[in-house]
């Protein structure tokens, strides 16, 4: 079955789900043109009218993320932390206050030490539950009003939720490799791949997967879903580099995607710089990828267990190496990204030319990525320095 036949079924089987849950609840599904609404059918007696009508909130909610083409990946996470939060506060939505939401962040900083960006994301959660939920379009007030003498309320205000005002969020452990720590993780991925093969392990191909994988996601700037998606396909020859071979560009189609829309594309160009890691890919591929990929498998990463590397496995790959060479905990698998923006500004590669590589939006974005090393901005100081005294000495 294809991803794209699997995510129709499955919305399809979801859609049947909330059709009977609906009716054993008493549930009417009402849908008016323009509108993801739901509500309950008036006159009818609830066995448990707090719990039915809080998930019949959560149903509504989840058809109105639905319309906007959010994705399930986006919307379950969302539900759980309101469910994390009517657990909190042991009442419904109708009776949630402003002060409930206050002790709630309060506990996830000062107990639960969660980070700015996902205190940030919690608020931002709770608020667009509320936005719903307040909203007279959908009928909840005159519901709650009706059936428990009070209506819900915007819970989320300006003066007890944080703001967004700077672009990078992550914490400041989260920096891109130097040189030195780049070679030293590639070279011990490379010994285990030759420890296994030496001692006959099984399982020693995979260990040389993991380590071309690496590579290729720093010599290429992928995100960790971009790489693990990857297809025989998405390798390419470019014209204007015929010394690449069939290397030359990788097509990433599982590129970030902007809220609500598909997974973004672009096509990402072999820089001369990283050259060295053509010659791991095209072995990888040609000599070593055959034995472990089934018939038919077209993915670049395939695993003994599947036909495509998984997310979670490509993060622990990274993790263990890391941890084995003691480099520093903030470090993971996106720092290969930073390192590849990082170096390739240091080597002078124009800044246009990496924020299309990596696939931003905008060079703000960019910039935060960029990590130069002391040496990098010593080299631009004294380069400074000498232009400005060769013109010293031109016009005296």
């Amino acid at each position: 079955m294809s991803k794209k036949i699997a995510e129709l079924y499955s919305l399809l089987l979801f859609a049947e789900n909330a059709k009977f849950s609906h009716a054993m609840r008493g549930v009417e599904v009402a849908v008016p043109e323009g509108s993801a609404g739901l509500h309950l059918v008036r006159g009818v007696s609830l066995l448990h009218p707090e719990e039915q009508v809080f998930q019949a909130m959560l149903d509504g909610w989840r058809n109105q993320q639905l319309a906007r083409n959010l994705s399930f990946g986006t919307i379950e996470p969302r539900e759980r932390l309101v469910r994390r939060f009517r657990n909190y506060t042991d009442a419904g939505p109708w009776a949630w206050s402003a002060a409930d939401a206050d002790a709630f962040f309060a506990e996830a900083r000062a107990v639960k030490h969660v980070s700015h960006a996902t205190l940030l994301g919690y608020q931002t959660t709770l608020r667009q539950f509320c936005d719903y939920i307040t909203d007279p379009h959908y009928g909840w007030p005159d519901e709650c009003q009706n059936r428990f003498g009070t209506h819900p309320i915007q819970v989320c205000t300006e003066w007890n939720t944080g703001r967004h005002v700077q672009e990078a969020l992550g914490r400041p452990g989260k920096r891109a490799l130097t040189h030195d720590e780049l070679q030293a993780l590639f070279d011990h991925a490379d010994e285990r791949a030759v420890a296994a093969q030496s001692s006959g392990r099984k399982g020693w191909s995979s260990a040389f997967r993991d380590s071309v994988l690496l590579k290729t996601a720093y010599a290429w700037g992928l995100r960790r879903n971009e790489a693990t998606h990857l297809d025989l396909c998405d390798l390419a020859s470019n014209p204007k580099a015929p010394e690449f071979d069939g290397y030359g560009i990788i097509r990433v189609r599982y590129g970030k995607a902007m809220r609500g829309s598909p997974p973004k594309r672009r096509s990402v160009l072999t820089v001369p710089l990283f050259d060295w890691a053509v010659d791991a890919l095209k072995q990888w591929v040609e000599e070593l990828r055959p034995a472990l990929a089934e018939p038919g498998n077209s993915s670049l990463w395939p695993s003994e267990r599947s036909d495509q590397l998984s997310a979670g496995t490509v993060s622990t790959v990274f993790t263990r190496c890391r941890k084995e060479l003691g480099l520093a905990d903030g470090l993971d698998f996106h720092s290969l990204r930073r390192s590849y923006v990082s170096h390739l500004i240091e080597a002078g590669y124009d800044e246009l030319f990496v924020q299309q590589q990596v696939g931003h939006e905008h060079a703000s974005t960019t910039s935060i990525y960029t990590h130069v090393s002391p040496d990098y901005r010593a080299r631009t100081v004294r380069a400074a320095l000498d232009r400005v005294a060769t013109q010293i000495r031109s016009n005296s």
